[in-house]
């Protein structure tokens, strides 16, 4: 590969059919952009430089990659492929190798990149080909009797017979960054479309004896654009389907891989099952044997060995110690840790709270600031309450506590090791350890008393 590369991005187009407010290259893939993907396999690459054209909805697009280490450069008049390319060009090092990419195709591959970058070599101009049964709305590779590529013509622009060629221009394509600024130089904009076709640098290098090469990519969806949200969801379904191939080499079981999303990054261990219809968005970790039951939704979570994540739970920011259990409606929420062998049961909510080993909140509670020792049993309906409109509190829980159902703990406030709480109570003071506390009202019955009835009529 060559030393000095430097990649030119496309992205300016609006996507008129998206029909969509939205700049087409900010439409999500996986959970991220489709410009996203592009510059993510780029990097791979390890250029000297990427350039990045954007026209249609400019600002938004370099705000959502404000923190990406990219050059800008605006085309402000949409005047075809070669115009966007010439945007690019004062930024471009003559003595650099040029790729050019476009930002609406998401899934092309750094091999694929790294064979057409490779292949280019003195004054080559590389062309990244592909053949289609139905190569309609395709530029068409335009070959000699020899077999050599002489140009390429656009469907509009092609006769009957040049239609019938099934070889077609991905578009991509790689050379000398020297040889492109000179031909696009030298471009016209003389067809039905008036604009400047960057593919008409083909027939230039060709007329300067320039070797014209051509890769052609076998993995027809690795160079599929998007241009509307049918083929933007057709590509979701093919960067899954990839995506869950890969997990499940690396030993995981998807019950059904067709109803599985990626839209992150995903490490498994051994055994790992997956049910359907899970969500996974960020960084999660999931370790060996971790079963995740369907309709969960996992978001920058590590979950260790053993666990048992219920179904219909969600598990957000946190960290999960092996061999615990989750769920099933539970929702584990940012800055939670379990320990070993920790439950939080059926319509739990936990928040930036500390499980201890062993403890157990198994159906219908609130844990939220809370320090939780190991051994502690949480009866069902309690409730931490950290919250008083202005601030937040902690409540701390020794080892070995009980807390009887239906329980307020009103934070700050401390429950010692081994303290029992009484059912029904509502705990504002701390409570020594190994004691009984509680706080009801007396149970009285009023003799004699009539429920209202409705009126009749």
């Amino acid at each position: 590969m060559s030393n000095h590369l430097e990649v030119i991005i496309l992205a300016a187009g609006q996507g008129t059919r998206m029909r969509s407010s939205l700049p087409k290259v900010l439409h999500p893939l996986a959970g991220k952009p489709l410009l996203g993907h592009v510059l993510d396999t780029a990097r791979q690459l390890e250029p000297t430089g990427i350039h990045v054209v954007y026209g249609y909805g400019g600002k938004q697009v370099i705000d959502t990659f404000e923190e990406e280490s990219v050059h800008w450069a605006e085309q402000a008049e949409q005047l075809g492929t070669g115009h966007a390319v010439a945007a690019a060009l004062p930024g471009v090092a003559e003595e650099a190798t040029a790729l050019i990419l476009y930002g609406d195709v998401p899934l092309i591959g750094p091999n694929t990149l790294q064979r057409l970058v490779e292949a280019v070599s003195g004054e080559t101009l590389v062309l990244l080909t592909a053949i289609l049964d139905d190569p309609h709305g395709y530029g068409r590779i335009i070959r000699d009797y020899k077999g050599q590529v002489q140009r390429i013509v656009e469907q509009k622009d092609a006769t009957t017979e040049e239609r019938s060629v099934c070889e077609v221009n991905t578009g991509m394509m790689a050379m000398p960054a020297a040889r492109l600024k000179e031909w696009l130089g030298r471009v016209e904009n003389n067809n039905a479309q008036g604009e400047y076709y960057l593919t008409d640098i083909i027939a230039l290098a060709r007329a300067d004896g320039v070797a014209v090469e051509a890769v052609i990519d076998d993995d027809l969806e690795e160079i599929s654009g998007v241009n509307d949200r049918v083929q933007l969801a057709a590509l979701e379904r093919s960067y899954q389907r990839r995506r869950a191939e890969e997990l499940m080499r690396s030993g995981a079981t998807l019950i059904d891989p067709a109803r599985f999303d990626l839209r992150g990054t995903l490490r498994v261990g051994r055994d790992v099952s997956i049910d359907v219809n899970v969500v996974v968005e960020g960084e999660v970790s999931l370790g060996d044997g971790v079963t995740i039951g369907a309709n969960c939704i996992l978001r920058d979570a590590v979950i260790e060995e053993g666990t048992t994540v219920e179904p219909m739970t969600i598990i957000e920011q946190a960290r999960i110690g092996p061999n615990c259990q989750v769920g099933p409606f539970a929702r584990v929420r940012p800055g939670t840790e379990m320990a070993a062998k920790a439950k939080v049961g059926n319509f739990v909510e936990v928040k930036k709270s500390r499980i201890g080993a062993g403890s157990k909140v198994n159906h219908l509670s609130y844990i939220g600031d809370t320090i939780m020792g190991a051994d502690v049993n949480v009866g069902a309906g309690t409730i931490t309450c950290n919250y008083d409109g202005a601030n937040k509190y902690q409540t701390n829980i020794g080892d070995g506590v009980f807390i009887g159902s239906d329980t307020q703990l009103v934070a700050p406030v401390e429950v010692a090791d081994g303290a029992t709480i009484g059912a029904g109570s509502t705990i504002t003071k701390d409570t020594p350890a190994g004691e009984l506390t509680l706080s009801r009202s007396k149970q009285i019955t009023i003799k004699g008393w009539k429920r209202p009835v409705k009126k009749s009529g």
